[in-house]
């Protein structure tokens, strides 16, 4: 869950932003442009420094590298860069059979069996994710200390089968920040607080935090997230990376730590559009134990990368929204440079407007995850090895553990979600209609009545700074919550830097539009070229 959309959306808006004008950073901060600290490792002198699953994949068909060597140097890099030098906190912990994983992985390669294009490739997990292996799944919460799943995840036994290897469990913001309203994006009460790969002192975005930097700062080429609203676009977008939220019900939900069974979904993030499609063929898939998996039967595609079209744009209407064109925010001018581009690629681009009809659904939105964090939550914890059994005996481990477990922020979210009487009340279903149909005829609309391809926007403006003690204070545009109530697509390409620091162009669609969105997507990303690798910069001094 994305804080800044939820606090933008939520009935506790004004209370929370009234915490914002303490927030240390401030508009007159100027950036320290001195060189990055010598424990800082050279982007140039990893070998591995910004390789694609393509370009790995033929280091080990060559012989050049094998899947031990290659996931070596993954954990050599996660132990210089986010356990020394700029600490990142981005990998909560390695996975100690990685290597065993890959000697057989190795194995199979020398004997001609190849699993598929994610033979060998390490990829970091977020940690709300079930892994039936040696390390935890916890969602960043010290109440879940010690927990191990008993079974892979669907979306995991998928990854495995294509031959990938789980490299480790991602930090988070805890609770997929869905506890407090004064939380800080990134910070988790098990692993700390994520940086923002780009510039030390700012938010990393969030809840997908961990997954979104470690892909930046090449910890791997790539990563699994998991968003209920902007969990997946935001991290991605603050971190310079492609982002994929699919729709609802492309990929399974079973065996991940829930908030909302309407809005819930895994999604990749990668450098590049193509990588992000080739982890999204390979987790598509339908679920007997996830319901809402059996409206993609017929629909999901083993391999998105063949909708890849560097010419895509051509002939194609987008619409983009009208109210991230005007105000103060650094992003509007690389909004503004983008909708050039397109037009340049021969798409055809109007103004629009979405978030007036989707706005006002904010309120009822928080309503339906408040309800449905509970009731997932409980059925979860129910059938977990973990200490606490229930949202109830997670508020009193954290009243009884708050030195620990409630150092900065609170828990208010959660003894709210407690409150709620179950999924048959009528505020419940009443608030659902509102939010999740709503959102759809919105979307649906604006969509058939210009005879739009896509939607395009800001994903979110650039990365404020971290503020551990009053909480996140975004500002500017961002656009995630129109897709994330009506369960639709919406795929963010970096889109060029502000102050250093990375802003996302999203693209949004209708209900199983992968195809056309990931297309459209590949060539913008071709054509503006805005991925660029951190520097790991000092933070913002005065």
């Amino acid at each position: 869950m994305n804080r800044r959309i939820f606090l933008r959306n939520s009935s506790l808006t004004g209370l929370a932003l009234s915490t914002f004008a303490l927030n240390a950073c401030s508009s007159q901060e100027k950036p320290d442009t001195a060189a990055a600290s010598p424990d800082d490792i050279a982007a140039e002198a990893f070998e591995l420094h910004e390789a694609t699953v393509a370009e790995l994949q033929e280091m080990m068909r060559s012989g050049k590298r094998t899947a031990r060597d290659i996931t070596q140097l993954y954990l050599k890099r996660i132990a210089a860069i986010d356990r020394a030098g700029p600490t990142l906190k981005a990998v909560l912990e390695t996975n100690p059979d990685a290597l065993a994983i890959a000697d057989q992985l190795d194995q199979e390669r020398k004997a001609g069996k190849l699993r598929g294009p994610l033979h060998g490739i390490p990829v970091l997990i977020k940690d709300n994710i079930d892994t039936a292996d040696q390390q935890q799944t916890t969602a960043g919460s010290v109440a879940l200390a010690g927990h191990k799943a008993a079974q892979d995840a669907f979306i995991i036994k998928k990854l495995r089968d294509a031959g990938a290897i789980v490299l480790g469990k991602t930090n988070l913001s805890e609770w997929a920040n869905f506890r407090s309203t004064r939380s800080t994006s990134g910070w988790s009460s098990r692993g700390g607080q994520t940086k923002n790969p780009y510039i030390l002192d700012r938010t990393p975005s969030g809840s997908s935090s961990g997954s979104g930097a470690a892909v930046a700062a090449n910890l791997c080429a790539v990563a699994i997230g998991t968003e209920t609203d902007g969990s997946v676009v935001s991290p991605a977008s603050c971190s310079g990376v492609v982002g994929i939220k699919p729709t609802v019900g492309l990929l399974s939900r079973s065996g991940i730590i829930p908030i909302s069974a309407t809005q819930d979904t895994a999604g990749p993030m990668a450098r590049t559009v193509r990588d992000a499609a080739l982890l999204l063929g390979a987790l598509a898939g339908v679920d007997a134990a996830d319901a809402v998996t059996q409206e993609s039967a017929g629909k999901a595609q083993p391999d998105y990368t063949k909708f890849l079209d560097a010419n895509a744009l051509k002939g194609k209407r987008l619409g983009v929204e009208k109210n991230h064109l005007k105000g103060t925010s650094d992003a509007i001018p690389l909004l503004q440079a983008a909708v050039m581009l397109l037009r340049a690629q021969g798409a055809t681009v109007m103004e629009v407007e979405v978030e007036k009809l989707t706005d006002p659904l904010g309120e009822a939105e928080y309503d339906v995850l408040l309800y449905e964090f509970k009731d997932g939550l409980n059925k979860y914890l129910a059938g977990a090895s973990a200490f606490v059994k229930s949202l109830a005996d997670v508020i009193r481990f954290n009243t009884a553990n708050k030195a620990k477990a409630m150092p900065f922020f609170q828990q208010e979210i959660l003894e709210v979600s407690e409150k709620t009487e179950g999924l048959k009340s009528e505020k419940y279903l009443a608030a659902l209609r509102k939010s999740h149909n709503g959102a759809r005829t919105a979307l649906d609309t604006v969509l058939r009545e210009n005879r739009l391809d896509a939607l395009v926007a800001v994903t979110n403006g650039p990365a404020p700074c971290l503020d551990l003690i009053n909480g996140d204070s975004w500002k500017g545009p961002g656009f995630s919550s129109p897709a994330a109530m009506a369960g639709y697509p919406h795929i963010t390409v970096p889109m060029g830097q502000a102050h250093g620091l990375p802003v996302g162009l999203s693209f949004v669609g209708g209900a199983y539009q992968e195809p056309v969105l990931l297309a459209l997507a590949y060539a913008y990303e071709q054509a503006a070229k805005q991925r660029k690798a951190p520097a790991f910069r000092a933070p913002f001094v005065g």
